[in-house]
């Protein structure tokens, strides 16, 4: 997982991430990977429209945002 945030960064990329949050609870956030250290993802969060943190032990799963193909 850490390398596909480290590449995402690299790349400047929206990616999809599965969140718990300290309460138990899962969200689904799509993110622009901003920093990442040992505990924690910094990223933009296109639903909060600011820069959150995450804790990677929290971060569920990680993929890439699926693109619509319009006609």
């Amino acid at each position: 997982m850490i390398g596909f945030l480290t590449r995402a960064m690299e790349r400047k990329e929206k990616i999809m991430i599965y969140y718990m949050d300290s309460k138990g609870k899962v969200s689904q956030r799509i993110i622009r990977v901003v920093g990442i250290d040992d505990e924690k993802v910094l990223a933009y969060c296109y639903y909060r429209k600011q820069v959150r943190s995450f804790k990677l032990e929290n971060i569920l799963s990680c993929g890439q945002v699926k693109r619509s193909v319009g006609a």
